[in-house]
């Protein structure tokens, strides 16, 4: 049998990074019962759902790791070995450390001291290695990595050339596609538009794949229940709970410590509320021209992993202040959904607000009302930027992401050339050819499907509606969720073997 050939028959091997997110269990499931293929897994789980990996039979894995079962305290660092990893990868560990939402600036339960961090970082790339050289997979399925031991797995299986089938969103609603990286598309090419829509067609393709309302459809459904909520209190008052001794995510989480933090983050919401309807703009003043600056969510992958050296947005917001030319103002508004981390400190609202030639956006108002009226768009590394297109207006991002090749959107590769870059993108016009051009790829690779309305039923269910993820699962509980949602999890993996297919015949 001739070599090609034994690489047609031979069955996939594809490894799952799955998490409390058990969308990806589904898929499991449902890819193995329509492709020839052998399964691993890592589960990166808390204990209580634990149980349900170890006895399910759902889903034949092969070989399965528990993520936190190899990461363990008082573990002596070889620092050589990591220097030694980061040439062979090519990865920055300490740029991942330090974007780490557990490790450092947002954990409010405990304080990682520089040894502890090398120690997890040395325990995750040997576990990481171990396991890519026993299974020496064909393929890699995982949500976009948000921390940042997904994030470097990630990376690792990307250096090996192990092809990453990563679903992710586009910056249309309810439109996903899988593709080999965060911020590119796998089919990038140059291609002629097959459509030569104009500007007030565009925009409508534009209002008709409106992302911002999805965003709401899922925010209306999110942590909706009071009663989930109280269940979820009590289930969490009155059962043990043995992760902050296990989970180095968990470190520091004594009941009572978190029973306070939920009370006080109640009530720092509502008053930060208050402060934001009383102090912020409900309106754009548009007798001067202005620049508009929409504020990231605050511990999001987009700003902590893929936007590594611009996590401090006020510090961005007063370079982009202090390079605009005379005649132009900065309007910063805050994100709509930054509610689902209680907002922003007051102090920081104060911070912004205190910066000269600047003011402050209350999130109510819709961000087309502000497209229409800008002179131009700069994010770090948002969806803004491609919005503004829409609206014929140009714009400039901090980081790459897979429009940011289109010519009326600039990068800043070094912040001394900013002032230059907003005077020339200023006078930039939008092309409409290269508009056309990306929604076709877009199109083409993408498909219609809804994440969150999957992943607000999968809370519902197991997870007392999003309130709280360390809860016990049930084959039975799990079986009726596969069959009640059958239609989505089909719909997900004939995509998915739609792209395993394309790259095996490449």
């Amino acid at each position: 049998m001739n070599k090609t050939l034994i690489e047609k028959t031979k069955k996939d091997k594809i490894i799952f990074w799955l998490a409390a997110d058990l969308t990806y269990f589904g898929l499991a499931k449902f890819l193995q019962d329509k492709h020839d293929c052998d399964l691993f897994a890592i589960i990166d789980i808390t204990q209580k759902p634990k149980k349900f990996f170890q006895e399910q039979d759902l889903v034949k894995f092969q070989k399965i790791w528990f993520y936190h079962d190899h990461i363990l305290k008082n573990h002596n660092t070889d620092l050589q070995y990591l220097s030694s990893f980061e040439k062979k990868y090519n990865i920055n560990l300490w740029s991942l450390a330090h974007n780490e939402r557990i490790f450092y600036r947002f954990n409010q339960f405990h304080k990682f001291s520089s040894e502890e961090i090398l120690s997890i970082l040395e325990q995750e790339c040997k576990l990481f290695e171990k396991i890519l050289d026993e299974t020496k997979p064909d393929f890699l399925i995982m949500y976009m990595p948000t921390l940042h031991h997904n994030e470097l797995f990630y990376e690792i299986c990307k250096s090996k050339g192990i092809k990453l089938l990563i679903l992710r969103p586009t910056a249309f609603g309810y439109r996903y596609m899988i593709s080999q990286e965060v911020e590119k598309i796998d089919e990038l090419d140059n291609k002629q538009s097959k459509y030569d829509r104009s500007s007030k067609e565009l925009f409508e393709f534009l209002k008709g794949n409106d992302s911002f309302k999805q965003a709401e459809n899922y925010l209306s459904e999110f942590q909706n229940s009071k009663f989930q909520y109280l269940k979820a209190i009590m289930k969490f008052l009155f059962t043990s709970n043995s992760n902050e001794k296990t989970h180095y995510t968990y470190y520091g989480r004594i009941k009572f410590r978190v029973f306070r933090k939920v009370l006080l983050y109640t009530l720092k919401k509502k008053y930060r509320e208050y402060f934001m309807k009383k102090h912020l703009l409900h309106q754009v003043n548009d007798k001067i021209s202005f620049v508009y600056f929409p504020l990231h969510i605050e511990q999001e992958q987009i700003l902590l992993i893929r936007s590594p050296f611009y996590t401090n947005q006020i510090e961005v917001i007063r370079h982009i202040a202090k390079s605009l030319p005379m005649g132009y103002k900065l309007c910063v508004k805050e994100h709509p959904m930054m509610g689902i981390r209680g907002w922003r400190s007051i102090s920081d609202y104060k911070e912004i607000m205190n910066i000269p030639n600047t003011e402050l956006i209350h999130p109510s108002l819709k961000s087309e009302d502000i497209l229409k009226k800008c002179s131009l768009v700069i994010t770090i590394n948002g969806t803004s930027s491609l919005e503004a297109a829409f609206y014929q207006k140009p714009s400039i991002t901090f980081a790459n992401s897979d429009f940011s090749h289109l010519p009326s959107i600039g990068q800043i590769k070094d912040l001394n050339d900013l002032p230059h870059i907003i005077r020339k993108y200023l006078q930039e016009k939008v092309s409409l050819q290269s508009l056309n051009e990306y929604v076709d790829l877009v199109d083409e690779n993408s498909f219609e499907f809804d994440l969150g309305g999957l992943s607000n039923k999968m809370l519902n269910h197991f997870y007392f509606g999003g309130f709280l993820v360390d809860n016990e699962i049930s084959s039975q509980s799990m079986t009726l969720f596969l069959e009640k949602n059958i239609t989505f999890f089909n719909t997900l993996v004939d995509e998915f073997i739609k792209k395993i297919i394309h790259y095996k015949n490449q």
